[in-house]
């Protein structure tokens, strides 16, 4: 996938960190397949309503290391991935993520999800830091102690990067988010991943689509709520 912007010797480091990706693929796959074991027969079932899996595809990883080596050369700054620490400097090769009804579920899951990663000897590299664009979900977050940042794309969802186990280099991404916000993720994916689709009535769509998932989101947060306060407490 030759690039313009990119001279032949840095486009040789992407197709060598892609080629040492693709000999790594049947590990990352199998530590794909062993993430649901983080849930499955604990606690968290009874918050989780479901699960999804899915291992980056090489192509994929191609091609947003191409984008960030653009972006490193436009901002002056250093690319530092190379085939020996990618699997330290990209958390997202595995992933995880754990799909919730509604976000009065979240202080109890990530408590399970924290106390069962250290049980199990997954050291916790990175967060939970909660990507959200929704200042009263930023607050939520915040008020139970969650570091949150902007998300430019429209979404909310909570980032946590685990090691594998203590010795091995590999790493896997979790995210947690609910229901609703999955469908906003699955249709912004289908139309900006790997690239936007540069339709100028899909993106405003899309936006809007935010819009309604976070509203769709408190509402169901409210019906929730109204149950617990109108059942009597034993």
């Amino acid at each position: 996938m030759p690039n313009e912007n990119l001279s032949q010797a840095e486009q040789k480091l992407l197709e060598d960190i892609a080629t040492r990706y693709e000999e790594s693929l049947v590990n990352v796959r199998k530590i794909t397949k062993s993430l649901p074991d983080l849930v499955e027969e604990t606690p968290l079932t009874k918050l989780v309503h479901s699960l999804r899996v899915r291992t980056k595809e090489p192509s994929h990883l191609l091609d947003k290391l191409m984008r960030k080596m653009i972006k490193s050369k436009k901002e002056n700054t250093p690319f530092s991935i190379t085939p020996d620490n990618l699997f330290e400097k990209v958390n997202d090769l595995a992933g995880m993520r754990l799909l919730h009804l509604h976000t009065d579920q979240f202080p109890e899951i990530n408590q399970l999800l924290k106390d069962h990663l250290e049980e199990n000897g997954y050291p916790l590299l990175e967060g939970p830091i909660a990507s959200t664009w929704d200042d009263e979900y930023k607050k939520f977050f915040e008020d139970h102690g969650i570091e949150t940042k902007r998300s430019p794309n429209f979404y909310t969802s909570v980032h946590y990067v685990v090691g594998i186990n203590k010795r091995s280099k590999y790493t896997a991404e979790i995210q947690v988010r609910t229901l609703a916000e999955e469908l906003w993720g699955e249709v912004d994916h289908s139309f900006n991943y790997p690239h936007p689709c540069g339709i100028p009535a899909c993106a405003e769509q899309i936006k809007v689509l935010a819009r309604v998932t976070s509203s769709s989101t408190r509402l169901v947060d409210s019906i929730f709520r109204t149950r617990t306060s109108l059942t009597p407490q034993e």
